[in-house]
């Protein structure tokens, strides 16, 4: 859907929203009488519970900030046509004292290779707006079974980011070039750049992202988000558009920890569908919220891998951080992880391989559009968009790839995920430590389709190849441009890093909302 269609939608379900209450005023946060970026849910549930707020007034508003502001952002590429109606339902149920979960009556926005029958999943291909999913993806059932109100969907990288070597994160052929709303030519990072993006502009409470390596935990660093990353198999990728099932899992983006934890609560669980999920713990948490404690990080042994040296901005930030940990009674330890290379090295290839498996499965599932990973590229060759701003050239090796059953290809998965595993137990083993904390992200980058995304660090790849949780909170500033830094563990873990996280969001909020900057120079 293009801009116009997109905020025409919005505009149509605002004026729904006016016809079913009192008018809502076009500055949404203003209309409700309290600052809405600033409101966490159970915040928003105790306005609901007192009468002082709706789900559909809620609705509303989200859907009037859209309209207003989504025209800087481009994060959101469609509004749910459904959303008023579910939000009334919400607000019903509420009035019996029915609600569902915490989560009920939330508006969550869905990153756009997550399968809604009601619209499309394109994964930001021109390819597949053709075609609705058969069905809801597993996670979407289960946020509707916790009555949460689906918002829309959001631009992401294409592909989630896996077309091509020189790929522009935040660009899809669909949705255009997501910006990032601290400074809006700067890059707001992938690939669930829309999702991070329209949380930090308050177009939603919470947004669902997903991750191979990276795509959550980096668009909320860029955004001054909290991204959640959480244990591969904990939440079911059924009906998600795949790059690896060894990798890729789903979760959640929001202004809060506290958010993130209530949102993961209702994600999670086992599906026949998802091999993965049969592994979850019996004992596993099924509220993380009420795991938050003010005082988790006293007595905590915390790693700190400080990448430093690369930028000066983001060793600022880690130090504070650091001082922030110290201060509040953790006992911090500097750690280097080991083997980095080596999994970096094994990751790409085995990818490649699985890209091709994994996304060809989903495909079958999806009929009326290229039904193998050879189609799509033969369709991208013939779409003016498509191959406008950059290539297709890992499409291109996955495509000659070996196939699963290739010992070469099996020996680099064992490579890639026994090192990762590895060079996060054995540290978290060896000093004794609870957790591992190091930089999100650097300072974003101007968003410039020649030379394509300008990463200086990340710290993603060891959670993400293990299969670990991972969780960004905001830490600090390079001037107007947000810094996070990240927490993680090892498998199952993920109740401890949100404690963390949370404990040190608490310590030190660093979260501040964005001011549409046009620019800031080089």
């Amino acid at each position: 859907m293009d801009a116009v269609n997109r905020l025409r939608s919005a505009a149509v379900l605002v004026a729904l929203a006016g016809s079913l209450l009192a008018p809502v005023p076009a500055v949404a946060a203003t209309g409700l009488g309290f600052d809405l970026d600033a409101a966490t849910i159970p915040d928003l549930q105790q306005r609901m519970a007192g009468g002082s707020l709706t789900s559909v007034r809620l609705t509303a508003a989200y859907l009037h900030r859209i309209e207003d502001l989504d025209g800087k952002v481009h994060s959101v590429v469609a509004v749910d046509p459904g959303a008023l109606r579910a939000a009334a339902a919400s607000d019903a149920r509420r009035r019996t004292g029915r609600p569902l979960s915490r989560l009920d009556g939330i508006p969550v926005l869905l990153k756009d290779n997550i399968d809604t029958r009601t619209q499309p999943a394109t994964a930001g291909s021109r390819a597949l707006p053709r075609s609705r999913p058969a069905a809801d993806a597993a996670l979407v059932d289960r946020l509707q079974r916790g009555g949460a109100v689906i918002l829309g969907k959001t631009n992401l990288s294409e592909w989630a980011n896996f077309r091509s070597t020189h790929s522009t994160s935040g660009w899809s052929a669909v949705g255009g070039q997501t910006n990032n709303p601290y400074v809006l030519d700067r890059n707001p990072c992938g690939s669930s750049s829309g999702s991070g993006a329209a949380v930090a502009a308050t177009l939603a409470q919470v947004a669902i992202g997903t991750e191979t390596d990276g795509s959550i935990v980096c668009p909320a660093g860029a955004n001054d988000v909290v991204g959640a990353k959480p244990t591969l198999g904990l939440v079911s990728r059924t009906g998600v558009v795949p790059i690896s099932a060894e990798q890729d899992t789903a979760g959640p983006m929001a202004r809060h920890v506290v958010d993130a934890a209530i949102t993961l609560s209702v994600l999670q669980g086992r599906d026949p569908a998802d091999p993965a999920t049969a592994a979850i713990p019996a004992g596993q948490p099924r509220d993380y919220a009420a795991l938050l404690r003010p005082g988790a990080l006293r007595g905590a042994r915390i790693g700190v891998w400080r990448l430093a040296g690369l930028d000066a901005d983001v060793d600022r930030v880690v130090g504070d951080a650091v001082r922030t940990l110290t201060a509040r009674g953790a006992t911090v330890v500097d750690v280097d992880l080991p083997n980095q290379d080596r999994i970096g090295a094994a990751e790409t290839p085995a990818l490649l391989t699985e890209f091709k498996h994994d996304l060809d499965a989903y495909l079958a599932h999806r009929p009326g559009h290229p039904a193998t990973l050879e189609e799509l590229i033969a369709f991208d060759r013939s779409d003016p968009v498509e191959l406008s701003k950059f290539g297709q050239e890992l499409f291109e090796q996955a495509a000659a790839a070996p196939p699963p059953s290739d010992p070469g290809y099996r020996q680099q998965r064992e490579t890639a995920t026994s090192l990762a595993r590895r060079s996060i137990d054995e540290t978290l083993s060896r000093l004794h430590l609870d957790a591992i904390m190091a930089p999100t992200n650097s300072p974003a980058w101007k968003t410039d389709y020649a030379t394509g995304d300008a990463f200086v660090l990340g710290s993603s790849t060891p959670a993400a190849v293990a299969g670990y949780p991972n969780v960004s909170v905001p830490a600090g500033f390079a001037g107007p441009l947000p810094i996070g830094v990240s927490f993680f563990a090892g498998r199952w873990a993920d109740a401890r890093v949100l404690a963390l996280a949370a404990a040190f969001e608490r310590a030190a909020p660093a979260r501040r909302a964005p001011a549409f900057l046009p620019t800031i120079g080089s």
